[in-house]
């Protein structure tokens, strides 16, 4: 049995997941943005271990949530799974002064990394639209480019994808991988979306609790439990640091 944290899990590919490992007899921790989605997620999943709550676009509070977390103990796993979408049609400033996309997609799971009691296994959501992100990591605020939604959210998947490789690289004794779901009909993926729903959350659990050696491994990028083709620069230390130190000056917080 695992003790495992799933964030943004009171719906979509989290609430999937976070149905999934409980049927298996897992612990699962909850996430949610309030306190009222807090209490409707368990009415959706009673067997669940726990449920924590925190506004990832708040710096803040993402903080408080980690100290939540490690108050219920080390996990096992991790799967950083909240995300706002590539509709964004404004940068939409948090309290922080920080466009949406990046408070919740990336910054937040930096955050909660540098935080919470370090896990075996760590399973970034990532998406194939990390293609088309910007990997020279420049103006990653939007603060002097014209906002676009569409390529926000593709820098936020190349971010997820440094980061997780970045942790694989550091910390030997952690599993730590990137996942594509595919595009599929969630609330953020819309209802044409061409991808299988029932597979999308199949690789998060299973990088999460699986013995298997082929999801033993760290510093991959993972699409239905194979590995699948990256962005090339996600490899390069330069840009992994980069990133790492962009995210130290933002939060105030080194990864240990």
């Amino acid at each position: 049995m695992s003790k495992i944290f799933i964030t943004g899990s009171t719906d979509g590919l989290g609430l999937l997941a976070a149905e999934r490992l409980i049927a298996k007899g897992h612990e699962v921790v909850l996430h949610a943005r309030n306190a009222a989605k807090a209490k409707a997620v368990l009415q959706k999943l009673p067997k669940a271990f726990q449920v924590v709550a925190g506004d990832l676009s708040s710096m803040a509070e993402t903080k408080k949530l980690a100290q939540q977390v490690n108050e219920i103990g080390r996990m096992d796993s991790v799967i950083y799974n909240a995300g706002i979408g590539f509709q964004e049609t404004e940068r939409g400033e948090t309290k922080d002064g920080l466009p949406r996309v990046f408070a919740i997609n990336s910054l937040a799971p930096y955050i909660l990394t540098c935080l919470l009691q370090k896990p075996k296994r760590l399973i970034y959501t990532s998406s194939g639209m990390h293609n088309g992100g910007d990997a020279t990591l420049n103006d990653m605020l939007w603060e002097r480019k014209r906002w676009n939604g569409s390529q926000a959210y593709s820098d936020s998947k190349l971010q997820n994808i440094l980061l997780a490789f970045a942790v694989g690289r550091k910390w030997n004794d952690v599993f730590a991988n990137a996942v594509s779901p595919g595009w599929v009909a969630t609330k953020m993926g819309g209802s044409h979306a061409p991808d299988s729903l029932e597979k999308a959350p199949e690789t998060q659990v299973w990088l999460a609790v699986s013995d298997t050696p082929e999801a033993q491994v760290s510093g991959n990028y993972f699409y239905h439990q194979e590995r699948e083709k990256y962005r090339t620069e996600c490899d390069d230390v330069a840009t992994q640091e980069k990133y790492l130190a962009q995210c130290q000056q933002i939060s105030g917080l080194s990864l240990p």
